[in-house]
């Protein structure tokens, strides 16, 4: 694993604090985790099934504050038993991209108890018709039954999907144009939980006593689409890879493995996203903040505020403003406020 001399600057380097601000767009009484806005200022949310409570996947967010089931409601009425392959089982991310899609990706594993067979995919919507275009599909080699597909980023200029799969540890790289895809980076230790415990607002996170551990979480592609970065939720540690090295299925898993990049000790992270200036927009679970790296390789603190309990995923619109939804996970059905999404002004 290669350690970048500069990169390594970052530790000794202060915290930097800008001043900016973050407004409420919405609130929701039901948890939401991903969040995506279209060019055309549409705002979508998914609500991932885990609970018996999910009465809607996948819903676009209206002018009034009310939310309408996406993209209709046979997509978001699957019970157990239903096919798994036909509706929304458990999504987990929305992601709107220049062209005008909705990719939702379902890791079909509903309470974390196991993937429903048929059901793992990634799904694309044609927002002028909000009409599904394509479906794909991953069969257990690439979504074995503990995994949890998390994340995407999209290259159109490769035709490549980026999925991070948290469940056990993973990135799957997906060609649009073929439906294949590849599970790889599998036994790496960038891609795996750094075994430790997270404390958010002054408390361990622990579910019955243990401490969850949670892999490869948060991934973002850089504006140049060179480099994926990423890393595990219950960890502190970034790292990155060139995209060229992962499209590369010359490669051996051992020579890939040898292509990773430490990057920083940036913090316990959910959501990660670049905007086109090349910063990287960092959710810090235990500050209640958001952090950017910025090409230059110093860490700043954007926002902190108590109201960024559990800072989940992002999403940036045509202007170039960022979005993040609040998704309050370590306080599992005991929630204080209501999960909200902000966005940051300056």
């Amino acid at each position: 694993m290669q350690k970048s001399i500069v990169l390594l600057f970052l530790f000794l380097l202060p915290l930097y604090t800008y001043s900016f601000d973050i407004v409420e767009v919405a609130s929701s009484l039901r948890q939401w985790t991903g969040i995506a806005v279209s060019p055309q200022g549409r705002i979508f949310v998914n609500y991932p099934r885990w609970s018996e409570d999910v009465p809607v996947s996948v819903a676009e967010l209206l002018k009034d504050g009310t939310v309408r089931a996406y993209p209709d409601n046979q997509k978001n009425s699957w019970t157990k038993g239903s096919l798994a392959s036909e509706g929304f089982v458990c999504v987990q991310s929305v992601v709107a991209d220049e062209k005008g899609f909705l990719w939702i990706l379902d890791p079909a594993n509903p309470q974390f108890q196991g993937i429903q067979k048929g059901g793992p995919k990634l799904m694309q919507i044609d927002l002028s018709s909000d009409q599904v275009v394509r479906v794909y599909f991953f069969d257990e080699s690439i979504a074995p039954l503990h995994s949890y597909l998390n994340d995407l980023r999209l290259d159109h200029e490769n035709s490549v999907a980026y999925i991070s799969e948290s469940g056990m540890g993973a990135i799957i790289v997906l060609d649009l144009k073929t439906g294949k895809s590849r599970r790889v980076l599998s036994n790496h230790p960038s891609t795996k939980s750094e075994n430790v415990v997270l404390t958010i607002e002054g408390k361990e996170w622990r579910i019955s006593g243990n401490a969850p551990q949670v892999h490869c979480d948060g991934i973002a592609l850089t504006p140049d689409k060179n480099y994926i970065y990423y890393q595990a939720l219950t960890g502190r540690s970034m790292y990155r890879i060139a995209t060229s090295f992962l499209r590369d299925e010359a490669l051996s898993e051992k020579e890939l493995e040898g292509k990773v990049e430490f990057v920083a000790e940036t913090g316990a992270a959910d959501g990660l996203i670049f905007d086109k200036h090349g910063n990287l927009y960092i959710s810090s679970l235990e500050k209640n903040a958001i952090y950017i790296l910025t090409p230059e390789n110093i860490l700043k603190n954007v926002v902190s505020d108590s109201r960024i309990c559990w800072p989940d995923s992002f999403a940036i619109d045509q202007e170039g403003s960022v979005y993040f939804t609040t998704a309050q996970i370590h306080l599992g059905g005991n929630i204080k406020d209501p999960y909200r999404i902000f966005k940051i002004v300056k």
